[in-house]
């Protein structure tokens, strides 16, 4: 038995924040910024009083919907986030009574931008276990709370929006064939949150000197990612014999042009062959996946070939074999 991806639920806001308008708030250009990540827009929640948990329940109610499965079905939801409602309880308890899921048990998973892929691997165990029907994976982010708009390094980036999929069993021969994951610890101190946490609680220091906004250092973060996820990526492909003119689709994290492109080339693949929105949302982190999916769903067919990449804060990185289960 394996986990199969059976649908797909998506939700951006409405809000377009374009580069001309990032470079009245900060020293930029879109010039700038087209060379170096190519973004050129990101879309971003504007309401105050709305957190990551509304844009996930939005993807979770496209995806019941479209896939006519009633809240009541669901018996396990995970939540893949950096940017949680709060500090507990956890965002997926809150999506799921949003959403009217009552018989699942839920929690959230944080490992940077892998974490979607990391949620979908833990979810496809409860599947492939028995004991699981009807799974959601949602990969929800509002990364505009957490991006310092002062800082010209940064803010171009990210985006909000979230995306979730549904995972059933199946007993033919597509669904989530194999996954590598992989961590380095010592990459925390290139990219992180300085504090609101047990080791550097919130106070009015932590405030005054901005630590609590993402802290990156770009040059270390675009070498391990670019050598991490396609080494990832051309590992999966040698160790199930998939050629290049094989692979339907490359379904890569959404961090940066460049670092995409990389990993395309280093597996032999054309740009045909690549999901590539980061131009209209920029780095949603744990939603780029889903979104990349929900926006490319129309396109799939059944028994495609998709290679899942990503890397993140951690380092965290990782591959995931699909063989997709569905004519979209």
């Amino acid at each position: 038995m394996r986990a199969a991806i059976t649908g797909i639920g998506g939700y951006v806001p409405d809000y377009i924040l374009t580069n001309d308008e990032l470079s009245r708030m900060v020293d930029t250009n879109d010039d700038w910024i087209m060379t170096r990540i190519g973004i050129k827009e990101r879309r971003i929640l504007k309401e105050k009083e709305k957190g990551s948990s509304d844009l996930g329940v939005e993807a979770v109610k496209e995806l019941l919907a479209k896939t006519n499965t009633t809240p009541d079905e669901i018996d396990f939801l995970i939540c893949a986030t950096v940017t949680p409602d709060m500090q507990f309880p956890a965002t997926a308890n809150i999506i799921s009574d949003k959403a009217g899921i009552k018989n699942a048990f839920s929690f959230d998973l944080n490992a940077g931008c892998s974490g979607f892929l990391y949620a979908l691997n833990t979810a496809a165990k409860y599947i492939e276990s028995g004991t699981h029907k009807k799974v959601i994976v949602i990969g929800a982010e509002k990364m505009s709370s957490i991006v310092d708009y002062t800082d010209r390094s940064t803010c171009p980036i990210f985006g909000d929006g979230a995306g979730a999929v549904l995972l059933e069993p199946t007993n033919d021969d597509t669904g989530i064939i194999d996954t590598i994951t992989q961590v380095d610890g010592m990459g925390r101190k290139h990219l992180h949150q300085k504090a609101g946490g047990s080791l550097k609680p919130a106070s009015h220091e932590t405030v005054d000197a901005r630590e609590h906004f993402i802290y990156q250092e770009g040059q270390p973060v675009f070498k391990y990612a670019v050598s991490n996820m396609a080494d990832a990526s051309v590992k999966m492909m040698k160790r199930h014999n998939i050629a290049p003119e094989e692979l339907a689709w490359l379904v890569p994290h959404q961090a940066n042009m460049r670092i995409i492109e990389a990993t395309a080339r280093r597996m032999g693949i054309n740009r045909e062959q690549v999901m590539i929105n980061i131009q209209r949302y920029g780095n949603t982190t744990a939603a780029t996946l889903p979104l990349c999916l929900w926006e490319w769903e129309k396109q799939l067919n059944k028994g495609d070939n998709l290679i899942l990449a990503t890397f993140g804060a951690g380092f965290t990185w990782g591959s995931m074999y699909v063989k997709w289960s569905y004519d979209g």
